[in-house]
């Protein structure tokens, strides 16, 4: 049974359209790197973002193939990137001296590696600013994972579990249900997309300044480390967990 002064709301966050005008707080413990995200790739020449599509077949077989931004989230998120990031350049566009270099050079690609970005997490970030104007937020997730999908910016780890072991896969174009997807977050570029949507003029100075920590900077500053202290004198607070960061309001 829940707490008396419990109450469990059983629907999404990103569905969410109540107002909620109390101070709050959010707390989100690896929840972001589960939600959904979108692919995109950019031409050469232009540097004009496609977004991903999958066909699937009858047969199971999957198609990824790209066509231009017609997804309102996806034009969204990238807008709000380039107008709150200006300094922000996508890892997958390469400087234009390059890109005209390789265009010049047999069989070079169209289209640039693969960008995987984060729509719904920057649509939890709408939900936050539009629905809960005074909250703060504790949010703690990883910023870099071993193993993830190769030639791609922000890719995820894709993996299954076989013979009692885990194995990552090379692509996300899996079966659902039978893979564990998760993916890292670039912590500093979500910090500028959550003060250009969350913090606006009227309550930045009330509800103070946004910030991002490693976990061992957040363990140091506020966990109680002598009680999570090993007999060995390791401290999991501190020593494990150095793939984890914060985001802080």
């Amino acid at each position: 049974m829940p707490h008396a002064n419990t109450r469990i709301i059983n629907r999404s966050i990103l569905d969410w359209d109540t107002p909620e005008s109390r101070a709050c707080f959010v707390v989100a413990m690896e929840v972001i790197d589960n939600l959904a995200h979108d692919v995109v790739r950019y031409d050469f020449d232009t540097a004009e973002a496609y977004q991903a599509v999958v066909r699937v077949f009858a047969d199971g077989e999957f198609e990824e193939f790209y066509e231009p931004i017609s997804d309102p989230l996806i034009s969204d998120y990238l807008a709000q990137r380039a107008q709150a990031a200006k300094e922000y350049r996508s890892p997958a566009v390469p400087p234009q001296l390059y890109r005209r270099i390789r265009a010049q050079l047999p069989l070079a690609p169209n289209m640039t590696k693969a960008e995987f970005i984060p729509t719904h997490a920057f649509r939890f970030v709408q939900v936050l600013g539009e629905f809960f104007p005074r909250h703060r937020i504790v949010l703690s997730d990883f910023y870099t994972l071993p193993d993830t999908v190769p030639n791609a910016v922000d890719a995820p780890v894709v993996q299954t579990r076989f013979d009692g072991s885990m194995v990552p896969c090379d692509t996300y174009l899996v079966q659902p249900g039978w893979f564990d997807i998760f993916f890292p977050t670039n912590f500093e570029l979500l910090q500028q997309l959550y003060i250009a949507t969350c913090r606006k003029p009227t309550v930045s100075a009330v509800l103070g300044q946004v910030q991002v920590c490693t976990q061992r900077e957040f363990a140091l500053q506020n966990a109680d480390l002598p009680q999570t202290a090993t007999r060995s004198g390791e401290n999991p607070m501190v020593d494990f967990y150095e793939n984890n960061k914060f985001l802080l309001s």
